[in-house]
């Protein structure tokens, strides 16, 4: 039963983060989708530590009676209730930056209440385009495909979201790597104003597994920490932000002006969701 009440303790204090990124991002649908799951993890709490108490004094020593108390299922671990389009979008605010599927359920079971599988996400980038095909504008966000900087078609795998730049939502040759120092920083960040001290192992083996993809993010201790890897959220961040200056310009250039002729060239429906493969390559001959 106490493992139990770890978790609940635990998803508490996730939601609790959850709710401090959403005020900080304005999304007052989510604060308060978020606020009820809270208050709903701290009346499972409430009713599980009662349990407990309940049950410590049915074990005390009484007058020689043998009555064993009787078994209670403990209520099972909250799931959390919002639709897989705003969890998406949870992680897309943390990230900053395109992402994939994996990616983003990775960050998503490190930082946030409940489970994403990738598998939920396969349908969501159509089921978003016929969403704003149909009543454009109707919903605050969509969540939309990268679009490649040379073509201006949807970038395979990669989800945005509609109210980012569209500098922000194309991706060219050198965005791969930008965008995966960008992510490192900002999972650094998140961590950073979690409890450093009893960071949950899922963000530790995230950030131990972008500081092995980073030249100088790793220190060189003899005997690796907890999540079989040395780890220094420091020296993650400085060896990320110096690999950083060497792409960032660059690539910014290559997607200013990929935007650029986005805006010229495409309707309102293709800046969101990309032209056709066969209009892009027409339109790319365009002067």
């Amino acid at each position: 039963m106490h493992e139990h009440l770890d978790a609940l303790e635990q998803r508490m204090h996730q939601l609790q983060q959850a709710m401090r990124r959403a005020q900080l991002a304005r999304d007052s649908d989510q604060v308060k989708q978020l606020r009820d799951e809270l208050r709903r993890t701290q009346r499972a709490w409430d009713a599980l530590f009662a349990q407990a108490e309940e049950g410590e004094e049915s074990n005390a020593p009484d007058s020689g009676e043998n009555s064993a108390p009787a078994l209670q299922a403990a209520p099972a671990e909250p799931q959390t209730l919002l639709p897989a389009r705003e969890q998406v979008h949870q992680v897309l605010t943390l990230l900053a930056v395109p992402a994939a599927p994996k990616l983003i359920s990775t960050v998503h079971e490190a930082f946030f209440a409940g489970g994403l599988a990738p598998s939920r996400l396969t349908s969501l980038r159509r089921d978003e385009e016929r969403s704003y095909r149909s009543a454009p504008g109707a919903r605050p966000y969509y969540l939309c495909p990268a679009l490649t900087s040379d073509l201006l078609s949807p970038a395979r795998g990669l989800l945005t979201v509609s109210t980012w730049s569209l500098e922000q939502r194309i991706v060219g040759p050198l965005s791969a790597r930008v965008h995966f120092l960008t992510s490192a920083l900002n999972i650094a960040d998140a961590a950073e104003r979690l409890d450093m001290a009893t960071l949950p192992l899922p963000v530790r083996q995230l950030l131990v597994r972008y500081a092995q993809n980073i030249p100088g993010a790793q220190p060189p201790v003899p005997h690796p920490g907890p999540a079989g890897a040395p780890f220094d959220l420091a020296l993650l961040r400085r060896a990320a932000e110096d690999e950083l200056t060497l792409h960032t310009a660059s690539d910014t250039t290559t997607r200013t002006q990929a935007a650029a002729r986005a805006r010229s060239q495409l309707d309102a429906a293709a800046l969101l969701f990309g032209g056709s493969f066969q209009s892009a390559r027409r339109l790319r001959s365009v002067p």
